[in-house]
C-alpha cells in the first residue's frame, strides 16, 4: 500500500489543549484502500473517562471568555477555514485544496459538494448572532454570562446544566459539523470522537478556531472506536449522537442524549396547488438531490392526493440525469461510498423490497444500466424514485443517497399518516390545512411555500434547541434592598 504524499500526517488526538500520540495507530486510505492518506491516533476509554472527570477546569476557562468575544472569534475563522493553511499534525500544515482532496478521496464525496459543505460552515461561524438569537429567542446574551436578565420584560435566569457537551460524529457529509459549533460560542466544552472517514473536518474546525483566538480548553478531539464512542455515550452529560435507525433506536428518551437519526423528510403538495405540480419540479429535485443526498433533511417521500404517477415519471426524468462523474469534476453531484459493501446491500434491499407488489422504480425507464455501479474504483448508486402504495415498506424509507418515493393520498389523511419528520416541506395556501400542519405533533421542522427541504434560516434550530439542551431555566425574583 502506498501513500498518496511522502510525508503522511498523523492526526493526533487533543486533549483541550494537550496533543496526545497515541501509540494505537490506524490508516486513514482512500475508499480502494490502495493509498495511505494519514494515520490517526486512536484514543482508550480510560482516557477518556480520565478526562471526562477534569471537565470543570474546560468549563471554567471558557466561561471567563465573554461571548461577543467568541463571536468575534468564529468570524474571524470563518475566514480561516476556508482559505489557510491549518495544522493537521506536528509539522504538517494542509490548504484547503488539499483538505478537499483528503476528504473526497476518503469519503467519495466530490470536490464540489465538499466545497459547498465547507460554505456552509463557513457561513454558520459566520451567522453565529443570528443564530444565537433564534436559539435564545432573543435573550439578551449577557443575561447568559451573568445568569440573570431580561426577555420581553421578564425577569429570566438560566444556568449551564453540563460542563461539557460530547459528539459522536458521523462521516456522510462534512456539513453535519456545523450543528456543534453553538456549543463553543454557548461557552460549553466540546468533546467530539470523528466518524472513522472524516477526521479531517472537526479537526480543521478546531484549528480554524484556535488560530482566532479561541481557548484550546474548548476542544477535546478523540478518534476511538466503538468502546470510546460508547463511553462518551454512557458517560458525558449531554451528548449529540448521529446513526441509523437500528443505532439510535436504543438511546431515544434518554434525556442526556440528542438522537440524530434518520430525518423521514417529505414533501406534501395540497389539493389547491397540486393542479400546478410541474412548478415545483425544482423544489422536489433539490429536495431530493441535494448534497448528494447524504443528508437527514432530503426528502424520502412526496406526497401528493392526485397526479401522482405523472408528477413521479418527470421527476424521475430529471433525477436519471445526475450520474457519476470523477470526483474532481466540477458538476458532479453524486457521491460515491465509502464502503463497497454498503450500496451492494442497499441496492439488493430496494431489488427484495420492489418484488413486492404495490411498489415500482420509476427511473429504471431512464436509466442505463444498472443502479448500483463503480466508476474510476468508487461505488455509486444512481439516483432512484419509487411511485408505492402508502402501505409499502418503501413509501417510508431513507437512504443515503437520492431516493425517494412518491405516494398518493387524500390530503385529509396525509397528516395522520406521514409519521416522525424532521422536515415537511408543505406547497399549500389552505389555511384550514395550514392550521393542521401547525398543530400536527410529527413535524420538527415545517416550511410553509415551495421551498427545498434542506433550505435553512439561519434564526431557526435545525433538529432541537441546543440552548435549552445545554442551559436550563430557573424561576427567578429580585428584591431590590
Amino acid at each position: 500500500m502506498k501513500s498518496i504524499t511522502q510525508d503522511i500526517p498523523a492526526i493526533p488526538a487533543f486533549r483541550f489543549g494537550k496533543s496526545y500520540a497515541s501509540l494505537d495507530q490506524t490508516e486513514i486510505t482512500t475508499t480502494d484502500g490502495q493509498e495511505v492518506l494519514a494515520t490517526v491516533g486512536l484514543v482508550n476509554p480510560g482516557i477518556i473517562r480520565r478526562d471526562l472527570r477534569q471537565m470543570q477546569a474546560s468549563f471554567d476557562r471558557l466561561q471567563q471568555i465573554p461571548i461577543q468575544t467568541l463571536l468575534g472569534i468564529f468570524a474571524e475563522a470563518a475566514g480561516l477555514f476556508l482559505d489557510a493553511k491549518l495544522p493537521v499534525s506536528e509539522g504538517v500544515t494542509q490548504s484547503s485544496e488539499q483538505y478537499v482532496q483528503s476528504l473526497s478521496a476518503t469519503c467519495g464525496m466530490p470536490h464540489a459538494l465538499i466545497r459547498a459543505n465547507m460554505q456552509k460552515i463557513a457561513d454558520v461561524m459566520q451567522q453565529m448572532p443570528v443564530i444565537l438569537k433564534g436559539l435564545t429567542r432573543g435573550l439578551d446574551l449577557s443575561a447568559i454570562e451573568t445568569g440573570m436578565g431580561r426577555q420581553n420584560d421578564v425577569l429570566v435566569s438560566y444556568y449551564a446544566n453540563t460542563t461539557h457537551l460530547g459528539l459522536v460524529l458521523p462521516s456522510n457529509s462534512p456539513g453535519v459539523n456545523s450543528l456543534w459549533l453553538p456549543a463553543v460560542a454557548l461557552r460549553i466544552p466540546v468533546i467530539l470522537k470523528p466518524g472513522r472517514e472524516d477526521p479531517w473536518t472537526p479537526w480543521r474546525i478546531i484549528n480554524a478556531l484556535i488560530a482566532a483566538g479561541c481557548p484550546e480548553e474548548a476542544f477535546g478531539f478523540y478518534p476511538a472506536g466503538h468502546d470510546g464512542a460508547g463511553v462518551i455515550l454512557s458517560e458525558c452529560q449531554r451528548v449529540i449522537m448521529f446513526g441509523d435507525a437500528k443505532t439510535v433506536e436504543k438511546y431515544t428518551g434518554d434525556p442526556r442524549i440528542s438522537v440524530h437519526g434518520p430525518g423521514y423528510s417529505k414533501v406534501l403538495i395540497g389539493e389547491d396547488c397540486i393542479d400546478q405540480w410541474p412548478d415545483y419540479a425544482d423544489v422536489l429535485v433539490d429536495s431530493i438531490a441535494r448534497n448528494g443526498g447524504r443528508s437527514c433533511v432530503n426528502a424520502s417521500t412526496i406526497v401528493v392526493p392526485r397526479h401522482g404517477r405523472a408528477l413521479a415519471e418527470a421527476i424521475a426524468e430529471r433525477l436519471a440525469q445526475i450520474l457519476p462523474l470523477p470526483l474532481d469534476d466540477p458538476k458532479a453531484q453524486l457521491a460515491g461510498f465509502a464502503n463497497a459493501a454498503m450500496p451492494e446491500a442497499i441496492d439488493a434491499r430496494l431489488e427484495q423490497a420492489l418484488a413486492v407488489p404495490g411498489a415500482e422504480d420509476v427511473t429504471a425507464a431512464w436509466r442505463k444500466g444498472p443502479r448500483h455501479v463503480t466508476l474510476d474504483g468508487q461505488t455509486y448508486l444512481h439516483p432512484t424514485l419509487i411511485a408505492c402504495s402508502p402501505a409499502h415498506s418503501l413509501a417510508k424509507t431513507e437512504y443515503m443517497f437520492p431516493f425517494a418515493s412518491v405516494v398518493e393520498l387524500p390530503q385529509s389523511d396525509m397528516l395522520d399518516w406521514i409519521g416522525p419528520s424532521l422536515v415537511v416541506t408543505a406547497i399549500t395556501q389552505d389555511p384550514q390545512f395550514r392550521r393542521a400542519l401547525l398543530r400536527c405533533e410529527h413535524i420538527k421542522r415545517l416550511n410553509l411555500g415551495a421551498m427545498p427541504t434542506g433550505q435553512v434560516s439561519w434564526d431557526q434550530p435545525h433538529e432541537g434547541n441546543l440552548f435549552e439542551f445545554l442551559y436550563a431555566r430557573r424561576a427567578i425574583q429580585e428584591q431590590v434592598l
